[in-house]
């Protein structure tokens, strides 16, 4: 019973340290808008970035990532008197991962996961996350897109992890990340084909979200107001108010 219990609660353990959406919590925390409402509506650092705060993008990153790298570390380090080995710190990275991109505490609505997947990727073989890393700095210095960055590193990282270290049970995790990392980039895969994809650095106004249907009956009473100051002004030319006040000459007849 034990050996299924540990490993199940550790890898829920990796979920709901991944639903922490440390952009929407920082972001909350600093005074600054959601980032889900403005820019690419993303809660991740890239997003954050645009809103021009770089603390904020900074903090965004650094908790994103460590939120996948410290529950694989500890499973590493702490796991194997409960039977816990390295398959299971993969998935509980892989947990996490998941946890980003839907997270039970956000409504399920989370990000795109690049920054907890490198998180994951340095705790399972520090090597391959830091050549996944190298791969993402180079193609962002270059293009100065995000996202293109992120899909090139997740089509490297199975592919090196495969070419130069072992084919061991993380594999599949790795695998897996990198597919659903692209996946979740398909809004900007199109972007980039069409050539509006979104540079970093550049910032984006935010823009609040207003409910059509309240939006339509605000304009409606706007356009009420509005003619019925009209109308109440034609009236008032076409009708102006005789003079009531009472005559101060003295009247001649009466002399």
């Amino acid at each position: 019973m034990q050996s299924v219990l540990f490993p199940l609660s550790a890898v829920l353990a990796g979920y709901l340290i991944g639903s922490l959406s440390f952009a929407v919590i920082v972001s909350r925390l600093m005074g600054l808008s959601d980032p889900r409402s403005y820019g690419s509506g993303n809660p991740g650092a890239t997003n954050v970035l645009r809103s021009g705060n770089k603390a904020a993008a900074i903090l965004t990153l650094v908790f994103d990532a460590l939120k996948g790298y410290i529950p694989v570390v500890l499973v590493l380090r702490f796991g194997a008197p409960y039977g816990l080995e390295e398959g299971t710190a993969a998935l509980v990275g892989l947990a996490a991962f998941v946890g980003h991109l839907w997270p039970v505490f956000f409504r399920f609505i989370g990000g795109k996961g690049v920054a907890t997947a490198a998180g994951v990727l340095l705790a399972i073989n520090p090597w391959l996350g830091l050549a996944v890393l190298g791969v993402w700095i180079v193609m962002a210095a270059v293009f100065r897109y995000s996202s293109l960055a992120s899909l090139a590193a997740a089509v490297a990282a199975p592919l090196l992890q495969m070419l130069i270290w072992d084919v061991g049970p993380e594999l599949p995790a790795i695998a897996l990340m990198s597919l659903l990392l692209i996946w979740r980039h398909a809004p900007n895969i199109k972007k980039l084909m069409a050539g509006t994809e979104s540079k970093l650095g550049q910032k984006s106004a935010p823009v609040p979200h207003v409910p059509a249907a309240k939006s339509h009956r605000h304009e409606e009473a706007r356009a009420h107001r509005h003619e019925h100051k009209r109308g109440h002004k034609g009236h008032a030319q076409r009708d102006p108010k005789p003079n009531s006040k009472p005559s101060n000459k003295p009247n001649q007849h009466s002399k």
